[in-house]
């Protein structure tokens, strides 16, 4: 202690310390500084749930030093994945901020595979899309009332099994959960979207322009069930539009189906 009590042992102390700071550590520190790293940044908008695409992306070389450890730094890394939040120009991509899938309420969109289409009908009154009630899977009939202009109400063949596959407020957020929140802010259904192909999607536009348009639920259950309602349907259509198939059984046959199978499942519950 008497050691650091002498000025000029301290003095030539803090001289060796300030020597070591100047030529060990602060070199050490700008060479962490000035080291260049390449990262993948935006240079369009994107949005959460966009896919990303080559044009919205570069890479860049940036200073390296304070580099979160999830910084993405190859664009092969991100295109075609989706963007999990929103995503300015010039920001860096995190691996937290990606997705492999699309988002949630819009996933059956990215579904479709060219064979059928997705369409939505109005729902101009609540009783007529079943009260809000309906939800992603459930096979309904579509009910035209003065059908075609003739005062008659009928459920059209092209549509006596329809698979919905989303339901939508007014917003735009998908409400098809079938479930009472309790909130009072909580949306109601605007439109229900359908899993549908060319013939029927043409008569559902008609009934969409003529007038008013009832959804009556058929099935809820399992997936494999469900299929048969939409193959019996099917079976209808290629009745209906020959040139399209190449035939098929009769639609009693294809109703018998499904009504096996429902009463089969209903024994089991």
């Amino acid at each position: 202690m008497n050691l650091f009590k002498n000025r000029t042992v301290v003095g030539v102390f803090c001289i060796l310390l300030s020597l070591l700071i100047c030529f060990g550590v602060t070199p050490l520190f700008n060479s962490a500084v000035s080291e260049k790293a390449e990262i993948v940044r935006v240079v369009k908008e994107i949005k959460a749930g966009d896919e990303i695409t080559a044009d919205m992306v570069q890479t860049a070389e940036v200073g390296g030093y304070g580099l979160p450890d999830n910084v993405i730094r190859k664009t092969d890394t991100v295109v075609g994945k989706y963007a999990a939040a929103d995503l300015s120009i010039g920001d860096y991509i995190l691996s937290t901020k990606l997705t492999d899938t699309p988002a949630a309420e819009n996933a059956y969109l990215y579904n479709l595979d060219g064979t059928k289409q997705a369409i939505s009908v109005t729902i101009k009154s609540f009783a007529e899309g079943l009260s809000g009630k309906l939800q992603s899977g459930d096979i309904v009939s579509v009910i035209a009332p003065n059908y075609n202009g003739q005062g008659a109400t009928v459920i059209p063949a092209e549509l006596q099994y329809v698979e919905v596959i989303g339901v939508t407020a007014s917003s735009g957020a998908d409400v098809d959960t079938g479930e009472d929140t309790g909130d009072e802010d909580q949306e109601l259904p605007s439109t229900v979207t359908l899993l549908v192909t060319t013939e029927q999607s043409k008569v559902l536009a008609g009934l969409e322009s003529d007038g008013t348009i009832h959804l009556a639920l058929v099935y809820r259950g399992t997936a494999e069930n469900a299929d048969k309602f939409i193959a019996a349907q099917e079976e209808t259509l290629a009745s209906l539009y020959p040139s399209k198939d190449n035939g098929g059984t009769r639609e009693t046959e294809a109703n018998s189906t499904v009504n096996q199978s429902t009463e089969a499942e209903s024994g089991v519950q």
